[in-house]
């Protein structure tokens, strides 16, 4: 019989098995790799050959997404004591914000940059399913998650990680990306009330943030730092920073005619007045994330999934760096979006490349390892293979 620990290549064989320990936290490849795409297209910079670049890594976003969901719907089906494990396991539950993150993000890049391979028609029907889909999934999360953590979970202030942001941020995408559908509705209120909506979401998802985010301060003031595996996850707060700020910038660019001109303008200046303080709350974190992940290197810190987190938050950077640029004609922002990519572009080609190594040997797919017994402030924490 073929365990869940060989390679890859023995999926046929093994079949429903190999993914009996697959996580709603692998939905993370796909929200790292579709960013590539909308973040290139943001820059101010556009190369020879750079458009096809980046529409292949949405195509490949898309093929990661398909995969994922099929795998997941076997895992569901034939091993759904593991999948209500992960929903009553406070390690893994978050991770469920990241199933809609991933629908979001592959949608919005079909409409970006999606369009010039299947065409303009067939890219606003995809995201428009896929959106519809992933704003569902994302306000299911932001509600069921607290809740299981609140009536089943047993967690301490002592246990918040940055990962706890994961299903409130959700509804953030939806707001920074509705906004591409917009164009294509009826002219006035079906335009007017997914506009407004997707404000609504994001003022969902900024309070929410609002409230969780001291505890994940507080926590790594007075807890110490991080165990190792989870120290990536603190790029995981500029989410929230860079997508909101993305939204602001969106919500202002389609108000004009929308919108009476009063609001509109006002968008414009909230886009200006809210984005500057906020990004540069973010390049703070930013600098104390990076900090922290280079005292987690020094102290023998490995790859895990939790790697990904380097890659989609700070893609969310760059989208709000270019939305600042073009609100306020600064090439200093055009300058922060493009450093920003090039740090993406390193991040995902690194956790790329050991996850299609673990992916080979079999390990990311294996049973999780028992827990350490060496404090968590020295050790990474395996729970139910949230962070494998």
């Amino acid at each position: 019989m073929v365990t869940a620990a060989q390679p890859l290549y023995a999926l046929p064989r093994a079949r429903a098995g190999a993914v009996r320990h697959l996580g709603p936290n692998w939905y993370a490849t796909v929200m790292g790799t579709a960013i590539l795409a909308p973040a290139g297209a943001a820059l101010p910079a556009h190369p020879p050959g750079l458009r096809s670049l980046l529409t292949a890594c949405w195509v490949l976003s898309f093929v990661l997404l398909s995969a994922l969901l099929g795998a997941r719907a076997l895992h569901w089906r034939h091993h759904r004591d593991q999948a209500r494990a992960h929903l009553l396991d406070p390690a893994t539950a978050p991770f469920h914000g990241c199933t809609a993150m991933a629908l979001l993000a592959v949608g919005g890049g079909a409409v970006v940059v999606g369009r010039d391979l299947i065409g303009i028609r067939a890219a606003v029907a995809l995201d428009a399913v896929l959106f519809t889909v992933g704003t569902a999934v994302a306000l299911t999360a932001a509600a069921a998650v607290p809740y299981l953590m609140a009536v089943r979970h047993r967690v301490r202030a002592s246990d918040a990680t940055p990962v706890w942001l994961l299903p409130l941020v959700a509804p953030m995408v939806s707001a920074a990306l509705g906004p591409l559908l917009v164009p294509y509705l009826p002219a006035g209120q079906p335009r007017q009330t997914l506009l407004l909506a997707c404000f609504a979401l994001f003022g969902l998802s900024l309070l929410a943030t609002f409230v969780m985010l001291p505890l994940v301060f507080g926590r790594l003031l007075t807890g110490g730092p991080l165990p190792l595996a989870l120290t990536p996850t603190l790029f995981l707060v500029l989410g929230p920073l860079g997508q909101s700020t993305t939204a602001v910038g969106k919500f202002a660019e389609v108000a004009p005619g929308i919108l009476p001109g009063p609001d509109s303008r006002g968008l414009a200046v909230f886009a200006m007045l809210y984005g500057v303080p906020v990004m540069g709350f973010a390049l703070l974190w930013l600098g104390l994330a990076t900090a922290h992940v280079a005292r987690a290197r020094r102290h023998g810190m490995d790859f895990a999934m939790t790697w990904w987190a380097f890659t989609f938050p700070v893609g969310t950077c760059v989208t709000g760096a270019a939305a600042l640029a073009r609100h306020t004609g600064l090439v200093v922002y055009d300058v922060l979006a493009c450093a920003l990519y090039v740090v993406l572009v390193a991040a995902w080609i690194v956790a790329a490349a050991h996850t299609v190594r673990g992916l080979v040997s079999g390990e990311l797919l294996a049973a999780p390892r028992p827990a350490p017994s060496a404090p968590p402030r020295a050790t990474g924490r395996t729970t139910s293979g949230a962070v494998r």
